[in-house]
């Protein structure tokens, strides 16, 4: 033999005994032993967290105060309709009947649609400013659309009515339609009023 074959041979030797004596004990404990293996398995990493987190919708000082004005303006409004309602009917059931409402009354009249001009013009620009900020928070979106829209389409309403001032105080059916405007208006936006006071999310 050769140099080379008997240095395998001894070496084959020295490992047959080692590999028969690790057999006998994992036989004797039931399997191998984590220890005995050359390479040990590395843990699994974390699958990452890729679900979509909700961001936390902040809003500034400024527009709490202007929910604050809006809030308390509308709570002047359904008084003022009904000021206006009163006003309105008593001028023009005194010109279906030939007596006159008096000056005080027709002054009255104008102030009080003044004053809801005014409060629209209030709630119109709080409304709109406070909805473009809320336009990123999901809650509470399609009252807040709806609101928005049918005031805006009262607020045309009662720009139609304005229109048709002047020509109310010459003719009857002038005064009704101006009416009738008015009451569509005062209806649309009561409606709309009511669903924030009564639809909460």
């Amino acid at each position: 033999m050769t140099k080379l074959q008997l240095l395998a041979i001894g070496l084959l030797s020295l490992l047959v005994p080692r590999v028969q004596a690790q057999t006998a004990a994992d036989t004797a404990t039931g399997g191998p032993k984590l220890s005995s293996l050359s390479v040990i398995p590395s843990a699994q990493p974390a699958t990452a967290d890729t679900g979509a987190r909700p961001k936390a919708i902040e809003y500034s000082d400024a527009y709490y105060t202007r929910l604050t004005i809006h809030r308390y303006a509308s709570y002047a409004e359904l008084p003022l309709f009904a000021a206006e309602y009163a006003l309105g009917q008593r001028i023009l059931n005194g010109q279906e009947s030939g007596d006159f409402a008096s000056s005080s009354t027709v002054s009255a009249h104008r102030v009080v649609a003044g004053s809801l001009g005014l409060l629209f013009a209030v709630n119109t620009v709080t409304g709109l400013w406070n909805l473009y900020d809320a336009r990123h928070d999901p809650a509470g979106r399609t009252r807040r659309y709806l609101h928005a829209l049918s005031m805006l389409a009262a607020d045309a309403g009662f720009l139609y009515t304005a229109s048709l001032a002047g020509d109310a105080r010459e003719e009857q059916s002038s005064a009704n339609q101006h009416r009738n405007a008015a009451l569509v208006s005062m209806g649309i936006a009561t409606a709309s009023t009511l669903m924030m006071w009564l639809w909460k999310e």
